[in-house]
């Protein structure tokens, strides 16, 4: 996604650039304020996000620090979609029956992966929830438009014995350590590797709709499947990098 937009020089933002550093990155603000609409419900407003979002922007100027070698682009499309997933999580938008059944998933994920010391398939954690396949399919897409972890809920350890969000890693605080250094080096390696156990075609489509941005009904014309394997295929993926991620923060909060 960063290739679609020109930013700015990593420069020092001031007063006298800061409406300019607004206007260059606000295709940016609509983009992803857009992109997460896609998963929710109609009556959340995209305004609203864009609105929510220009915040967001607005929060990264303040606390961008470019003596740290951070990119702002980097920086600002985190805080930008954070700002935009707080305001949902203030709205609990996601009604509690579908944030119960994702916990209910990951209990039993998490339960078979201890006895077979593997991740477990589809079709063994359907069966130990009592349901088909293709209800357990329809229950992971129902649980699609949770975020998978606000970078914001990533606190880790100083070695000073202090607490710092990868957030503020990413914006060059200058009392940035080594030990967030390697904790966020290590959260990167947990995604990637994660990806990388992936079967084939669910790295296609993680690939083509988070790199190449293409719609799921792009991504199915490619790969010939329906719009709706797309989407069973991507809920699931969100799924595992959930659970994986909430695992790193547990760790450390």
């Amino acid at each position: 996604m960063a290739e679609k937009f020109q930013a700015v020089k990593e420069m020092e933002i001031n007063l006298e650039n800061r409406e300019a550093v607004i206007v260059e990155h606000s295709p940016m603000v609509k983009y992803v304020a857009n992109r997460i609409a896609l998963r929710l419900p109609p009556h959340i407003e995209v305004e609203d996000l864009i609105s929510v979002g220009v915040l967001g922007l607005i929060d990264a100027i303040e606390k961008y620090n470019p003596t740290r070698g951070a990119k702002f682009k980097t920086y600002a499309e985190f805080r930008v979609r954070g700002a935009i997933l707080d305001e949902l999580r203030s709205m609990d938008w996601v009604p509690r029956s579908i944030r119960q059944k994702a916990s209910k998933i990951d209990a039993v994920v998490q339960k078979l992966q201890a006895k077979f010391s593997r991740p477990p398939e589809d079709e063994e954690v359907a069966k130990e929830l009592g349901v088909s396949l293709e209800q357990f399919f329809d229950t992971l897409n129902e649980t699609r438009s949770m975020p998978v972890l606000s970078l914001d809920d990533l606190s880790i350890s100083k070695e000073t014995g202090g607490q710092q969000s990868l957030l503020d890693c990413l914006a060059g605080k200058g009392d940035a350590d080594p030990q967030v250094q390697f904790r966020l080096n290590e959260l990167k390696e947990i995604i990637a590797k994660t990806i990388d156990t992936l079967p084939e075609k669910e790295r296609l489509v993680i690939s083509l709709y988070y790199y190449k941005e293409l719609t799921m009904s792009e991504i199915g014309v490619v790969l010939n499947v329906t719009e709706s394997r797309v989407s069973q295929i991507h809920s699931k993926t969100m799924f595992r990098l959930r659970t994986k991620l909430k695992a790193f923060a547990a760790e450390e909060l």
